[in-house]
């Protein structure tokens, strides 16, 4: 990126005392938003928005959003209850699809198209353009190399266009005009036009796609349904009620855990064996799916994000009837122990409602202190200990399928540590509840991005383009022949890099070899003579051979000098 023909008109002032952007003063409306134009599209801004948009993305990357794991932000609310609020007024639970990170976006889309677009017209118009027109003093190039030849200035010239192939040449008199590496420009042209396109594939990725989570118990199934997500962002344009008709299906899930050494709980592999539909009329198949290989169906990435465990209860009410039998996930707070909380609501007993919240342990054991606690992420001795509750769960309102409301129910005490098949006989005969089992539950994100084909196309460009600016040098060579009086052609080339390595000049010193050895070549084959070249090192070179010496030395190549190079 570059500054616009607006930054270098700003430096020309700079040169005459002037600001490089001064403040508009007295201006009327037309001149204070041309002056917020060449801000917002200045170099110095586009860095500024590119800085602000990594700085916002890091709340994102250290706190759960929402579109990842809603499970997480609730579990963060429970443990910091009066700091998330806070947080969450901010959007920084939903970084990157807030209205402040949404703002950066597209000022930095407005700065790098106002600041792109007329740089890539104005190289356009440089490769079409001619090579500058020959310095008058060659000598004072960066490197400059000087020789004579009995050679005519045609003949010196017909060979410079051979010597120096693959450069774009123009001739201005008795001189050429050659240029080389403009892919480096179109090149870095190319890289800030790929950054543009992956900015605008991005957008209309989250404009037109969705992303949805739930949790899916062992047993259980999917339809894509708005209703069946337990979290779902459609983009702004996305049409909810037509989604894609697939289902899946958990047929069974298996953690794996490092059971020895330092590594002990942590996890070696998620794997959840699926069957799936595309279409309800369609054939069903199966998919193996694990932890970064998600399950592409119907245009949506399935991935598996992570797992937990659902403890399978039965309740019975005061008269003996089964009122309740299901698997109810609970939320872990950790993912060294998995120790796991959980609601357990009974509406429908038949008389008073019934609730129950619990801990669910893995792999329980007893400190010394005589408390029950899990000391590894799988399930080797699971365990459950209930409080009760009866009375108004409070059903009517809102409310979240992992918390209980209690202000308006009596406690009916805690249950025993129970393992599995264990029964707890309610107080006062309200009923009984028996921890049956444990299933285990997998959390997935679905995401459907149509535009992730052109991002990745953006993102290829972009590299090559950043390959090119690395590697190609742009360089302009000089050749000027002139007859002198002594009737020798005098031959003068110089030489411009235009990049940090400007300064090695090791290249245009062979390019002056090679053509004087050519004119030499050509020169011996026509007359048969001897050498035809006579190097000179520029203006303080004395043309006069020292007496009894070879006034043109068969073994000499072409002295050169070299200056510093042009930054």
């Amino acid at each position: 990126m570059s500054t616009t023909a607006n930054d270098q008109g700003a430096g020309t002032a700079a040169q005459n005392g002037e600001g490089a952007r001064p403040r508009p003063k007295g201006l009327g409306a037309v001149g204070w938003l041309r002056w917020i134009w060449r801000t917002l599209t200045s170099m110095r801004t586009a860095l500024i928005l590119l800085f602000l948009l990594a700085v916002g993305a890091i709340p994102g990357s250290i706190l759960p959003q929402n579109v990842v794991s809603v499970d997480e932000v609730n579990t963060y609310f429970q443990e910091n209850p009066e700091l998330a609020p806070w947080l969450d007024r901010f959007y920084l639970f939903d970084v990157f699809s807030s209205p402040w990170y949404a703002a950066i976006y597209l000022l930095l889309f407005v700065s790098l198209a106002g600041c792109v677009l007329p740089r890539a017209l104005a190289h356009a118009r440089a490769v079409r353009a001619r090579p500058v027109h020959t310095p008058k003093n060659l000598g004072r190039m960066p490197y400059a190399a000087a020789f004579t030849t009995d050679a005519d200035p045609e003949t010196v010239l017909e060979q410079s266009r051979r010597v120096l192939r693959g450069y774009r040449t123009e001739r201005y008199g008795d001189s050429l005009s050659t240029e080389t590496g403009y892919l480096r420009e179109a090149g870095n042209v190319l890289f800030h036009l790929a950054l543009l396109g992956l900015l605008l594939a991005l957008a209309a990725g989250s404009f037109l796609g969705y992303r949805g989570n739930m949790l899916l118990v062992e047993g259980d199934g999917f339809a894509n349904t708005l209703t069946s997500y337990d979290a779902i962002y459609p983009g702004h344009w996305t049409d909810t009620d037509s989604l894609e008709p697939f289902s899946i299906h958990l047929d069974d899930f298996e953690a794996s855990f490092i059971e020895d050494g330092g590594l002990r709980g942590q996890a070696e592999s998620y794997v959840a064996d699926l069957t799936y539909r595309e279409a309800p009329d369609a054939p069903q198949e199966r998919h193996r799916l694990e932890v970064n290989h998600p399950l592409s169906v119907a245009g949506v990435q399935v991935y598996l994000l992570g797992h937990g465990y659902a403890p399978e209860f039965e309740v019975r009410n005061a008269e003996g009837d089964l009122v309740f039998d299901q698997a109810v996930p609970f939320l872990h707070r950790d993912t060294a122990s998995y120790t796991s909380d959980g609601v357990v609501k009974v509406p429908d007993t038949g008389g008073e409602q019934l609730g129950f919240v619990g801990v669910f342990l893995p792999s329980a054991v007893e400190t010394p202190e005589g408390e029950m606690v899990s000391n590894f992420p799988g399930a080797q001795n699971p365990r459950i200990t209930l409080e009760g509750y009866r009375g108004d769960l409070g059903l009517i309102d809102p409310q979240s399928v992992y918390q209980l409301r209690t202000g308006g129910m009596e406690e009916l005490g805690s249950s025993p540590v129970m393992e599995i098949g264990d029964t707890w006989e309610l107080p006062e005969g309200a009923g009984s509840i028996t921890f049956s089992g444990y299933k285990e539950y997998v959390s997935l994100q679905m995401n459907r991005d149509g535009a992730r084909l052109p991002a990745l196309t953006a993102a290829s460009l972009a590299v090559a383009g950043l390959i090119v600016t690395l590697f190609v040098r742009p360089r302009r060579v000089w050749v000027r022949a002139t007859r002198g009086g002594d009737g020798r052609t005098h031959v003068e080339l110089a030489a411009l890099g235009k990049t940090e390595a400007a300064g090695n000049n090791v290249e245009f010193h062979e390019l002056t070899t090679e053509l004087a050895g050519r004119l030499r070549s050509r020169s011996d084959g026509e007359s048969g003579s001897g050498p035809d070249s006579r190097p000179t090192a520029g203006p303080d070179t004395d043309p006069d051979p020292a007496p009894g010496s070879d006034p043109h030395p068969p073994s000499d190549p072409p002295e050169s000098t070299t200056q510093g190079s042009d930054r």
